[in-house]
């Protein structure tokens, strides 16, 4: 997944709640250089109803652990307690200095609370086809940062499908180079077909772009449903309702940068920031898609060819031989 992820243009990731804590170790072997892949910044796990907060100092305790141990600045609440509890956690995050974001769970009256009450961010999209200028204004002026995820969307079929069953990534050469057969194929095989007009993404994206045009914050998250390409689905998603693809792009670059506090560094181009590029073969200001004609990608200043994850730059260096490059002929074909 890290190879996939960089290979397609992402020099930084925030896992938002992973399932264990192997990424802090993973995290560790790539900023160390003995591992090839973006920053893998993460939440640690949920911070959910498990925990049962039973005080603002019980709910401090909790995340400093959070602070001192995982060592992150990220922090996920996953519909952990009721408001009381969600607002000790957000209290207690901004003394620790954490972002916290948080799930919805398909309640918009939760999401509002979640706006009102300081969170820094909300992810999924709002489970409603058209928001109204109320909600709107609050949602931009309050600078939370929304990140939809339209591949998993609610509301209808997820946008992933339409994806996989209008392209073809279980053959796609770059993705398998960068991924086992058969871990594309466990995504890419025996996918639902939908009809166009089936498909609610188009207009999610629309709300997206009322928030946008509103001066609010978007991010880009593709859920992990398929490591690399699945981020370029959700710029395309994205674009469907309705958004420039300039400002697709400011999503995925400034904001995104913005939305995980690391904007200082990356995000913009800007003497004193660290040497993060996407070198195109074609200007995706005309087309979003044109964002996956990657030539070269460069990460900390070291730049690496976009279709092999080869070393180009400072130091000559081929991508090391992967496991699957080698696999039987017959594997997931």
């Amino acid at each position: 997944s890290f190879l996939a992820n960089l290979a397609y243009g992402v020099t930084t990731g925030l896992d938002v709640e992973p399932g264990t804590t192997d990424i802090l170790a993973y995290q560790d072997l790539i900023d160390a250089g003995l591992m090839i892949g973006p920053r893998a910044l993460s939440t640690g796990p949920g911070v959910s109803r498990n925990n049962a907060f039973r005080s603002a100092e019980h709910t401090k305790a909790v995340l400093s652990r959070y602070k001192d141990h995982y060592r992150v600045n990220n922090l996920k609440n996953y519909l952990a307690g009721n408001r009381k509890e969600r607002q000790w956690i957000v209290a207690a995050a901004k003394e620790l200095k954490l972002m916290p974001t948080t799930e919805g769970g398909l309640d918009m009256k939760l999401q509002m609370t979640h706006v009102i009450d300081g969170f820094s961010g909300n992810e999924h999209n709002f489970p409603v086809l058209d928001l109204f200028e109320d909600t709107v204004q609050l949602v931009a002026r309050s600078q939370i940062s929304y990140t939809p995820a339209l591949l998993v969307n609610y509301g209808g079929p997820r946008a992933e499908n339409y994806f996989y069953t209008r392209e073809n990534p279980h053959r796609d050469p770059k993705l398998r180079r960068f991924m086992p057969a058969s871990a594309i194929a466990s995504r890419t095989l025996r996918t639902q077909w939908f009809l166009d007009e089936e498909y609610v993404f188009p207009q999610l994206a629309a709300q997206v772009a009322k928030i946008v045009r509103a001066g609010g914050r978007v991010g880009v998250g593709a859920h992990g449903q398929l490591q690399g390409l699945g981020y370029h689905w959700e710029l395309s998603a994205l674009a469907s309702g309705g958004l420039t693809a300039r400002e697709v792009l400011r999503a995925a670059t400034r904001h995104g940068a913005e939305i995980i506090g690391v904007a200082e560094d990356i995000g913009t181009v800007s003497a004193g920031k660290l040497a993060d590029l996407v070198v195109l073969s074609q200007d995706p200001t005309v087309d979003i898609r044109h964002a996956r004609e990657i030539l070269f990608v460069v990460k900390n200043g070291e730049v690496f060819a976009g279709d092999t994850l080869d070393k180009v730059w400072p130091q000559v260096q081929p991508l090391p031989e992967q496991w699957w490059w080698n696999s039987a002929p017959g594997d997931s074909q």
